[in-house]
């Protein structure tokens, strides 16, 4: 469903994040605004796909 370079951003909200790999159900990914590109572990039922729609961004 999901591969790197993907955009998502978290169900209940949060920063957009691009994924880095992918590994089974689970996602490594890093904040956009993170120029370090810390490796986040989250879920992939727990994100959606990233898209804006005018300004602002949606799930």
């Amino acid at each position: 469903m999901f591969k790197p370079q993907d955009l998502v951003q978290s169900k209940t909200g949060g920063p957009q994040m691009i994924v880095l790999r992918v590994e089974g159900e689970t996602l490594w990914c890093a904040r956009t605004d993170d120029f370090s590109k810390k490796e986040i572990e989250v879920s992939a039922d727990s994100v959606n796909l990233y898209h804006l729609d005018g300004d602002f961004g949606v799930c």
